[in-house]
């Protein structure tokens, strides 16, 4: 989508009605991804594409279609074994796309985030793909603000509080509801498509809990980057699973790394030649989260050293330590879920007490406020 967001802008700008195609599931070896599109403006001129050349010639009839009539069509494509020569995706797979004509009078929302997009700010549009709800309508949901509809009040807000779940994440993808947003309900199917990179997780100490940790960092959505100054121990045998191992010394990779205020910074090696100077660097730059492996006796000592360091009382308040919540947790396993428990709470401004202890609202409608 954003490699064909300068044409649109120009045909929305101009008022010209166009099809967009979008890939809104995909199985087996489809060559292309939730997200990606296609367009077909006017005087048929065509961007992007939903599967490499495969299928984008009935998409191309099909987008007319629907600019024609104005009424949004899901569609699935896959190989047909049975005639080599039929529309389908030669490498085995299936996709199914979401095809709806916009326009300045039917989303009015779509100029605010193509902007977006463009500038880089981060944005999720929501659209509905199937069930009791008008297919096609889109609802767009920035960080702090919202624009659009589904149809339901109670769908809306349900969403929204979904599409900054995933916003957060950088993470596209279905979500299913009830017709007015319940959550036990899977009648309304609505693609979230987030237009943000995912946040990166930076877990220094190549020890058995960073391994853990950054497991569980990934299943959460994050880009995980292990760094520890040991060869011996930051190797890419020891962290499966796509985490990038780097050999530097703590503070020194920190320092040439950009952070932003989604990056989530585990410090687990406990040692103060390497605590100190990288928690100096980590508590002076941006970071949603910055937390700290050790034991109490640890913590008050390190805390010595980072005053004497010269840091000051508000830069300290920002360091989550010992890490993590508060479970009982033994194993490197489930330290990796209390320092993940943390992490969520800290983004949402949960309170980390049992549900059964709180009272209103389970899921957040916003942003935490913390």
């Amino acid at each position: 989508m954003r490699e064909i967001i300068p044409a649109l802008r120009r045909w929305y700008a101009a008022g010209s009605p166009f099809g967009l195609a979008t890939v809104v599931g995909v199985s087996r070896s489809a060559p292309r991804g939730p997200g990606a599109a296609m367009a077909v403006g006017p005087g048929d001129e065509v961007v992007g594409s939903v599967s490499g050349g495969c299928v984008e010639g009935a998409v191309f009839e099909l987008a007319q279609e629907v600019v024609e009539s104005g009424e949004a069509r899901l569609e699935t494509f896959g190989y047909s074994d049975e005639d080599a020569f039929a529309v389908g995706l030669t490498c085995g797979g299936e996709i199914t796309l979401l095809v709806r004509r916009v326009t300045p009078e039917e989303d009015t929302s779509f100029g605010a985030v193509a902007d977006s997009v463009t500038a880089g700010h981060p944005v999720t549009v929501a659209t509905v793909i199937d069930g009791p709800a008008p297919r096609g309508a889109a609802l767009a949901v920035w960080p702090e603000e919202v624009s659009g509809s589904l149809g339901s009040t109670g769908l809306d807000v349900a969403v929204t509080a979904d599409a900054r779940g995933e916003l957060a994440l950088g993470a596209t993808g279905q979500r299913h509801y009830g017709p007015h947003g319940e959550r036990r309900e899977d009648d309304v199917t609505v693609f979230l498509h987030s237009f943000a990179p995912p946040p990166r997780m930076l877990v220094f100490g190549a020890i058995d809990y960073a391994a853990a940790v950054a497991r569980i960092g990934a299943f959460l959505g994050y880009r995980v980057t292990v760094c520890d100054a040991r060869p011996v121990f930051a190797t890419p045998k020891r962290f499966p699973g796509g985490a990038e191992v780097v050999v530097d010394w703590p503070h020194r990779y920190l320092r040439g790394t950009a952070t932003d205020d989604r990056t989530v910074i585990c410090v687990l090696t406990h040692d103060p030649k390497f605590d100190v100077p990288l928690l100096q660097e980590a508590l002076r730059r941006p970071a949603a989260y910055i937390g700290a492996m050790g034991s109490r006796r640890t913590h008050d000592d390190r805390m010595k050293r980072l005053t004497e360091a010269g840091l000051s009382r508000a830069e300290l308040a920002r360091l989550r330590s010992p890490i993590g919540l508060d479970l009982g947790a033994r194993t490197p396993e489930e330290v990796a879920v209390s320092v993940a428990a943390e992490i969520v709470s800290l983004r949402w401004g949960g309170s980390g007490a049992p549900l059964t202890a709180t009272a209103g609202a389970i899921h957040p409608t916003g942003p935490a406020t913390s």
